[in-house]
């Protein structure tokens, strides 16, 4: 049977036998039947066509499965010929994407609205066990109303219900359908509690003006300061993309920024706000130009409204920038000016440097060069600063309002006034291997140029720590140096070692310019197992190694057959010849206190093991040279099994007195996760600070996670960024229903002064 539909299309029916009545004129299809109709397929028992009031009624287990892909089971389905108009009793539907629709009765009309009676909605799989147990998620409603054409579902009367329980009413709501990836509407609320503005509830709105652009506002209103008004535009064009946000206060009660000492914070101010923006556009498939920009009314407003919520221990900087990149197969550039803005209420503004600009480009030249590899590197840096960066060393306070500032007293993180400073070298190095004994050895060059030009601020104490003379200055650095390794192989039947001595030689004339230049981009030096064998251990340009230089040590290596690998190293650096450049202080004292301040190095050494791959376990040590103190130590290790996982970093350092650290510095920090079901997990984090016995950073939480829901809760404690000695305890709590949206609530439940 083919009864014509409309022009051009036709249905298509098989079934076991075919009835007719020609006294009612209907025609009843029954056994097996299915029904294809424009992409849409209805099996039953037993349908019945009547061609007098153009409808067909479904009998016996009725299957509708649509052209979308959502499939509908009913005990008894009608439907008019062109299956757009019909009702549906005892309906249940389930969509393409997994979503599942029930109801007592339902009701198409004009094609495209199924108006559900009693309805139950959810994106939850039904248990397989126990299909009667209740799902994660679900709401019931008077009445759902699914308008395909606007692509929502609409609410009256809804409960929503979790694990079987009434957690919310709702007189009316509506979402977009689960096939929609974006649309205009509200979004899920958020909610907060703090003790600067009360309790807020922010309820976004998005906008979807245009498929590449659309805005989203969101209005915070809080119990104690007011409306926090907050807006998002984000576009994409053909070649990138980019966002502009703004929020906005006008706040109503300032006495929350008001200390117990009478003195007030950052927040005590009427009108606050932000404009902020990010960018990113691609020149062509290797180069690519955007910018990142922050305006902030005051340091803390982020803080305090808690709208850098994205990360647990918030910012403790904002970086505005402009910049430029390009990849290469061998090269590399990038080119970016910076604007720093301290949150902390300690920082100092005028203390942070603006950056204009900083340039890294990095070439390797192919072919090989004389059967090596050719490298060469371009740096330009260029800041300034307005005040003078200093800190305190050997136990003393300082300040650019101190009235003494001396070297004895005081280091200078960044100096005063302009520095603008171009870096080039060339670099050579190649790998000989000798066939018979398997020595190695590795020949390298370094020709490096730098010409600096110094502007600095000349006030009475910043001569003790750099020259003031505004002036020009250039210097040079050649160095030649070979490597040297003698790898012994031993194969046992339980595995295989291999013992490697490591020489290193390196012959340079001394540094220059110590104190003449800044250095602001080589302070954080950190001598151990991983620069052992470094040419230049100094961490950035500002400084380089001079004199000549042998660093030496012995590794082993053990794999172990079915128990692992152990790796161990053991190595000393030694000043041959020439001026040592880590004796010699600059203005940070970089060098000094380092364990390579003496013509024979501390020992560094390194002890690893990972037995497979649940454990790892790794040491590093640094030993005093005169008697074999322990200076520094870190002991790591995780384990991963298949529903637990575990992470402990100990870490002790000795005091560094000329960098301003007068104590020995000792911490725990531990993570450990534990997935008690497929479902259920909890995790915690903890830092411990031994020197202080207390825990001064946790995080401790709670999470379930299925197919359709998404549930977590954390507690974090943490010394807040703002320079105050307070701890602040926050409770947050997120939940993502699939389909529906994600909502949250965070709290702060209290602090204590440390």
């Amino acid at each position: 049977m083919t009864p014509r539909l409309q022009a051009g299309k036709e249905m298509l029916v098989t079934a076991d036998e075919l009835q007719y009545d020609y006294q009612n004129d209907r025609v009843s299809a029954v056994g097996h039947v299915q029904i294809y109709n424009d992409g849409a397929v209805l099996e039953a028992e037993r349908v019945t066509y009547d061609r007098r009031a153009n409808t067909m009624y479904g009998e016996g287990n009725v299957r509708l499965k649509t052209k979308s892909g959502d499939v509908i089971y009913a005990e008894r389905l009608e439907l008019s010929q062109d299956f757009k108009q019909g009702f549906v009793d005892s309906l249940r539907l389930e969509g393409a994407d997994r979503t599942h629709f029930a109801a007592a009765r339902a009701d198409r009309r004009d094609g495209d609205v199924l108006v559900l009676r009693s309805g139950v909605y959810t994106a939850c799989e039904p248990c397989k066990e126990d299909p009667k147990k209740p799902v994660a998620w679900q709401v019931k409603a008077a009445r759902i109303i699914h308008k395909e054409g606007e692509r929502m579902v609409y609410y009256e009367n809804a409960t929503v219900e979790m694990f079987g329980f009434p957690v919310a009413w709702f007189p009316y709501f509506s979402h977009p359908d689960p096939t929609v990836t974006r649309k205009s509407g509200f979004l899920t609320p958020q909610f907060q509690q703090s003790t600067k503005f009360g309790f807020a509830a922010e309820i976004p709105y998005f906008w979807a003006l245009a498929p590449d652009y659309d805005v989203t506002l969101t209005p915070m209103i809080t119990t104690q300061q007011g409306l926090l008004m907050q807006g998002e535009w984000r576009q994409r064009l053909i070649n990138g993309a980019y966002t502009i946000r703004a929020a906005g206060i006008h706040q109503e009660d300032l006495s929350v920024f008001v200390r117990s000492d009478g003195s007030t914070t950052p927040g005590y101010r009427e009108d606050r706000g932000l404009i902020e923006s990010h960018g990113e556009f691609w020149l062509n498939e290797r180069w690519s130009w955007g910018w990142d920009a922050v305006m902030l009314s005051d340091k803390t407003f982020l803080q305090d409204y808690d709208l850098n919520r994205n990360t647990v221990f918030g910012q403790k900087e904002t970086r505005s920038q402009l910049f430029i990149t390009g990849q290469g197969d061998r090269s590399f550039f990038d080119a970016r000016s910076v604007y720093y803005m301290g949150l902390s209420e300690t920082d100092s503004q005028k203390q942070l440097p603006i950056v204009h600009p900083v340039l890294d480009y990095n070439y390797t030249f192919v072919p090989p060069v004389l059967g090596g590899e050719l490298g060469f590197n371009v740096n330009l840096t260029s800041l300034s600063r307005t005040d003078a960066d200093l800190d305190g060393i050997n136990g003393d306070s300082c300040s650019s309002l101190s009235s003494d500032i001396t070297r004895s007293n005081c280091v200078m993180r960044g100096a005063p006034g302009t520095y603008s400073r171009l870096t080039a070298d060339l670099h050579w190095k190649t790998k000989l291997i000798e066939p018979n004994t398997g020595q190695v050895v590795t020949p390298f060059l370094k020709v490096r140029g730098d010409t600096a030009w110094r502007d600095a601020t000349d006030r009475s104490y910043v001569s003790e720590f750099i020259n003031t003379d505004n002036e020009m200055v250039s210097r040079g650095m050649p160095t030649v140096g070979v490597e040297y390794r003698w790898p012994f192989i031993a194969v046992q039947s339980w595995g295989t070692q291999t013992l490697e001595p490591i020489a290193q030689f390196i012959a340079r004339p001394n540094e220059t310019q110590i104190g003449n230049l800044p250095n602001e981009d080589a302070q954080s030096l950190v001598f151990d197992d991983s620069n052992l064998f470094a040419i230049d251990k100094y961490s950035g340009y500002d400084r380089q190694e001079g004199g000549g230089r042998v660093n030496a040590g012995l590794q082993y290596t053990a794999q172990l057959n079915g128990a692992g690998t152990v790796n161990a190293l053991f190595g000393q650096s030694y000043q041959v010849f020439g001026q040592n450049s880590y004796a010699v202080a600059d203005m940070a004292n970089t060098g000094l206190d380092s364990g390579l301040d003496t013509t024979r190095s501390d020992y560094v050494a390194r002890l690893a093991y990972q037995p497979d791959g649940t454990y790892t376990f790794s040491s590093h040590y640094r030993f005093a040279e005169e008697d074999f103190e322990v200076r520094r130590l870190e002991l790591q290790g995780s384990a991963k099994y298949e529903r637990v996982n575990f992470g402990a970093l100990y870490g002790r350092y000795a005091p560094q007195p000329l960098l301003g650290y007068t104590e020995w510095r000792e911490a725990v920090v531990g993570s450990t996760g534990l997935k008690i079901t497929d479902h259920w997990s909890v995790t915690a984090a903890v830092r411990y600070d031994v020197v202080n016995d207390k825990l001064d950073t946790t995080n401790y939480g709670i999470k379930y996670l299925d197919d359709c829901i998404g549930l977590s809760v954390n507690y974090v404690t943490d010394f807040t960024e703002s320079g105050n000695a307070e701890n602040v305890h926050k409770v947050l709590f997120k939940i993502d229903l699939r389909t529906l949206g994600e909502g949250g609530f965070s709290t702060n439940i209290g602090s204590n002064t440390q």
